[in-house]
C-alpha cells in the first residue's frame, strides 16, 4: 500500500536544511558507560546506543529535518526500506527546511501492506536537554536523562529493537509490520494528520487491523485517555478612567468572572475518566492600572473526560459558551482548534496492568476502524520537566512488551 510516500533520496536533501542549532540546558553527565550485566539482554548495547543518538539529536516541535535524517539512515543501515512523507513546516521550522514523517518496512515491496502499525513521535518539547548516563557499568538500575529520552524517543528506540528481534527469531513475517514516526505530535498533531489524510485519500482501505502507539504509560497498557479542546477567548469592553469604572466596562472583570464560574461548573466528567479539568494557560489584559481595560485575551485548555471521541469536546465548548453568554452575550469570542472526546484503547492483553491517561495522543488523529493499543516505557510526570529520565530496565521491557503486543496483535 503506497501513502503517496516522497521517493527521493533523503542524502540529495541539502544540508543547508539542518536544525538551527538550539542551546541546551547543562548539568546533565555525558558519560556513556559500558555494560557488565550477566543478566543483560543480548541488545541492550543496540539499544542503549539508538536512544542515546535520537536522544543527542535536538528535534523540538517544527524543527524535526536532523533526527528523521538520522532516523532513517539508521533504519537502511539495519536492513529496513525507508521512505519520507513530507508535513507542512510550522511555528519552529527553521526557513527552508523540511519536514517529515519517517516510514520504515522490513519487506522489499515498494507497496507495503502490513497488518501492524507500530507508531510514535520524534518530536519533542523544548527546551533541548542533552543526553546523560550515569558513569559506571550499566546495569537495569542505571538512570538516562535528556530531552525526549521519555517522550518518545524512548518508545521509538524499542519499537525499532522489538521488530528487529521479532524479525531474528522468525516470530513474525516481513510484511506484517511497518514503523511509523511521524513529527508534530506535541505541538497540533499535523505529522499523524498528514499521514491519516493521505491513507483516507486512497480508494483502497487500509491494510492494517491494528496500530500500537508508543508514549510514556509508566510501562503499563492504557484502557484509554482523555481528550482535548483548546481554544483562544477575546474580549471586548469600554475604556474609562479607573476613578470611574462604572463608564466603562472592564474586559478583564469580565474574563475574571467567566473564568471563576467555568472553574466552578462541572463541564463532564465520566466514571472511567473523572473530571473535565479546564486549564486558563495565558492571559493577558489592559494598558495601565489606571484604565479600566477595553478588551482581554486568553488561551484555555480542557481535558475532556467524556465522549463520544467525535463529538465530545463539543459537549464541553457549548458549556462554557453558555458561561460566557451569561457572564455577557456580546463580550466573548471563542476560537477553537479541532478537539476531541475521550479516546478508548484495547487493554485486554494478558500479562499487562492497565491504566487510564489525562493527556492527548495521536491515537485520535488516525483515523479508521482498527483496533489501537498504547503503551510505553518512562512516566508523563516527568516527560516535559527538566528532570525528564528512565532507567535501561524502562527501555528493555518495553523492547520485550512491544514484542508481545505486535505478536498478540498478528494473531487476531
Amino acid at each position: 500500500m503506497r501513502l503517496q510516500f516522497i521517493a527521493t533520496a533523503l542524502a540529495a536533501v541539502p544540508a543547508a536544511l539542518c536544525l538551527q542549532e538550539q542551546a541546551p540546558l547543562t548539568g546533565h553527565s555525558r558519560l556513556h558507560g559500558s555494560s557488565v550485566d550477566k543478566d543483560a539482554p543480548s541488545y541492550r548495547q543496540r539499544l542503549i546506543d539508538l536512544h542515546r543518538n535520537l536522544v543527542r539529536i535536538p528535534s523540538v516541535s517544527g524543527a524535526e529535518f536532523e533526527v528523521g535524517q538520522w532516523l532513517v539512515d539508521h533504519l537502511i543501515s539495519r536492513g529496513l526500506r525507508a521512505d519520507v512523507q513530507f508535513v507542512a513546516p510550522r511555528d519552529g521550522t527553521p526557513d527552508g527546511a523540511q519536514r517529515f514523517n519517517v516510514l520504515a518496512w522490513p519487506g522489499q515491496h515498494a507497496d507495503p501492506r502490513p497488518k501492524v502499525l507500530v507508531s510514535s513521535h520524534i518530536d519533542v518539547v523544548p527546551p533541548f536537554i542533552d543526553y546523560g548516563i550515569e558513569d559506571g557499568p550499566v546495569t537495569g538500575d542505571t538512570v538516562i536523562r535528556g530531552r525526549g529520552s521519555v517522550d518518545a524517543k524512548a518508545s521509538v528506540a524499542a519499537m525499532i529493537v522489538a521488530v528487529e528481534e521479532l524479525l531474528a527469531a522468525g516470530r513474525i513475517g516481513r510484511d506484517d509490520v511497518m514503523l511509523v514516526f511521524v513529527v508534530g505530535e506535541e505541538v497540533a498533531g499535523d505529522g499523524m494528520i498528514t499521514f491519516s489524510d493521505a491513507v483516507q485519500a486512497r480508494d483502497e482501505p487500509p491494510s492494517w487491523h491494528s496500530v500500537i502507539f508508543g508514549e510514556p504509560t509508566e510501562s503499563k497498557l492504557v484502557c484509554g485517555h482523555k481528550g482535548a479542546l483548546f481554544c483562544d477567548l477575546k474580549v471586548t469592553g469600554v475604556a474609562s478612567h479607573s476613578g470611574y469604572p462604572w463608564l466603562g466596562k472592564s474586559a478583564n472583570d469580565m474574563l475574571i468572572r467567566a473564568v471563576a464560574k467555568i472553574l466552578d461548573t462541572d463541564l463532564g466528567s465520566s466514571d472511567l475518566y473523572g473530571n473535565t479539568t479546564f486549564n486558563l494557560g495565558l492571559m493577558q489584559g489592559g494598558i495601565a492600572a489606571n484604565v479600566v481595560p477595553a478588551s482581554a485575551t486568553a488561551k484555555f485548555g480542557a481535558r475532556v473526560a467524556i465522549g463520544p471521541e467525535k463529538g465530545g469536546d463539543v459537549i464541553v465548548r457549548k458549556r462554557i459558551q453558555a458561561i460566557l453568554d451569561e457572564i455577557d452575550k456580546d463580550a466573548f469570542e471563542m476560537t477553537c482548534n479541532p478537539g476531541y472526546g475521550t479516546v478508548d484503547c484495547s487493554c485486554d492483553v494478558e500479562g499487562f496492568d492497565t491504566l487510564t491517561v489525562n493527556y492527548g495522543t495521536d491515537v485520535a488523529n488516525l483515523k479508521g476502524n482498527f483496533t489501537r493499543y498504547l503503551y510505553g516505557p518512562g512516566s508523563i510526570l516527568v516527560a516535559h520537566g527538566d528532570n525528564e529520565a528512565l532507567k535501561v530496565a524502562d527501555l528493555e521491557l518495553a523492547v520485550e512488551n512491544y514484542g508481545k503486543l505486535i505478536e498478540h496483535a498478528l494473531g487476531k
